[in-house]
């Protein structure tokens, strides 16, 4: 009898020490081989990779300023997300990676994101960099000609890369996510889960 009693209790702490893993509101991409770093430039000027937002959640997002729809009200969203967030805040990083860099001079930038939010940052490079980073993340891009050569438009990925304080890629939020669930999920991430 005491042989069972003694095994019951190892069995209660055993179980005891697991937990279920989080479950977010967004797609769950922890332990993704892909789209671990970048090296661009922010819209002061300075160079910038993952690593240099260590101890915050980022939030990376792909488009251009000229963009209609997406990147206006993924921007007016991520802003909803911060708000939220209250004294977390100043703990996620919001990222906007220019797919234009012909046309997003880092001025551009810098007033285009700031508008939407002044803690968030433009990154930008030269094509090939901007190319090879939109490949290392599996975003989609492609230029539609316009009417004269420099109205085209970029049909893009619209989706949201969520990477935890410790800088590993944690979750994929879909374009049109509710600003309570991406608040929720970097609550999540913020608290170490």
């Amino acid at each position: 009898m005491k042989l069972i009693a003694t095994l019951l209790v190892c069995l209660t702490v055993l179980l005891g020490g697991c937990s279920e893993p989080p479950r977010f509101n967004s797609t769950d991409l922890t332990g993704s081989p892909w789209g671990k770093d970048f090296l661009l430039t922010d819209h002061h000027g300075h160079p910038r990779r993952l690593a240099d937002f260590k101890g915050k959640a980022v939030i990376l997002f792909f488009g251009y300023t000229q963009c209609p729809d997406v990147c206006p009200t993924t921007l007016l969203a991520m802003r909803e997300v911060i708000d939220r967030l209250g004294a977390d805040a100043s703990r996620v990083q919001v990222l906007f990676v220019t797919l234009d860099p012909g046309r997003d001079t880092p001025e551009l930038l810098a007033e285009y994101v700031t508008a939407f939010h002044p803690s968030f940052l433009g990154l930008y490079g030269d094509e090939k960099t901007i190319a090879a980073t939109a490949q290392e993340f599996k975003v989609f891009y492609t230029r539609q000609p316009g009417s004269t050569p420099d109205s085209y438009s970029i049909d893009h990925s619209t989706a949201s890369y969520v990477f935890d304080p410790e800088g590993r890629l944690r979750l994929f939020t879909r374009y049109g996510e509710a600003s309570d669930k991406v608040a929720a999920d970097l609550k999540l991430l913020l608290a170490g889960k």
